[in-house]
């Protein structure tokens, strides 16, 4: 089959890999849509060591697997967990110590014809719901796991640093719970977009410090990791959503002084991400600026890392650009 391979932290397109064999409880998907985000990104960039398929942001059909899967479009979850480790049994399975995840470690992903997940690992796409919308369902569930981990709404000040790929999808979750939000960002393009949802946006230079209860970085630089701190009030909350490929210099002191309590946050809940975009709450087709077909893959990356560009897609049934 046709994939696009990372080794060494540079890509290639190769046509002479197997089709996967599903393991037992596991199916086989032909994929049809795939998304590049920051996180294919940064893995060309050395932000971990993997060496295979990349891509974990798919929609596609199930040709192996359940009876009641069989044909069906599907999205998928994409920590593949053992379900015996200590953290397996307590509830934190996407921490599974035995953990593959799709396109990032130990398991080849979605920018290929096929890939293969537990089915436990799959969620059904609604009949209602586009190929291209439901693509967004890992990353708008990324987004929504901020409010599983923290409790958002009315009266709540809170900072957004970042509007790109995912940053546009928090910033219209966020904006769900009635949250007093602001929004700042380097590219004015795409803070329009979210002017267009009437969320108040602006420039880094115009945040007031020691102001907001609550600041997300989903930029990956120090820069917005700074923004986002000096944001905060005393005791306010600090989450990161984004990965970082270079080491952040971080002054302990004052957040032991401010106390300022600080989250990471990644993977999240893929069941009210399916219904906020079958419901048309969060709109995503504004933020696909580029198709490609698979064989046109290295180009697709070339255009994801253009400045200015948010989501671009891989179209398996077509090869064209």
């Amino acid at each position: 089959m046709l994939a696009i391979w990372l080794q060494h932290k540079e890509l290639r397109l190769r046509d002479d890999l197997q089709i996967p064999a599903p393991l037992p409880g596991e199916a086989l998907v032909r994929v049809l849509r795939a998304g590049i985000c920051n996180t294919d990104l940064e893995l060309t960039r050395g932000y971990y060591p993997f060496t295979g398929v990349l891509g974990h942001e798919f929609v596609g059909v199930v040709e192996q697997g359940p009876h009641e899967l069989l044909g069906e479009r599907v999205v998928g979850e994409i920590n593949a967990v053992c379900g015996q480790c200590a953290h397996c049994r307590h509830g934190r399975r996407t921490h599974c110590a035995n953990r593959t995840v799709l396109g990032i470690m130990q398991r080849d992903g979605a920018f290929a014809q096929y890939l293969t997940l537990p089915t436990e690992n799959l969620h059904v796409v609604p009949a209602v719901l586009s190929t291209d919308a439901a693509t967004f369902a890992e990353p708008l569930a990324a987004a929504l796991q901020i409010q599983e981990q923290l409790p958002i709404g009315l009266g709540d000040r809170v900072l957004l640093v970042g509007a790109g790929k995912l940053g546009q999808l928090i910033a219209q979750t966020l904006a769900l719970t009635g949250c007093d939000l602001y929004v700042v960002g380097r590219n004015r393009a795409k803070l329009e977009l979210l002017d267009q949802s009437r969320i108040a946006t602006g420039a880094a230079a115009d945040v007031p410090a020691g102001e907001f209860d609550i600041a997300v970085d989903c930029t990956g630089n120090a820069d917005g990791f700074a923004i986002a701190r000096a944001a905060l009030r005393p005791r306010g909350t600090l989450l990161l959503k984004s990965t970082y490929a270079d080491r952040l210099n971080v002054d302990a002191s004052a957040l032991v002084v401010d106390e300022i309590t600080l989250l990471g946050s990644r993977c999240g809940p893929f069941a009210p991400a399916l219904r906020l975009l079958s419901e048309g709450r969060v709109q995503v087709e504004p933020l696909i600026h580029a198709r490609y077909g698979l064989v046109d893959g290295l180009a697709a990356f070339e255009r994801a890392q253009q400045r200015g560009i948010l989501k671009v897609l891989l179209t398996m049934e077509s090869s064209g650009g």
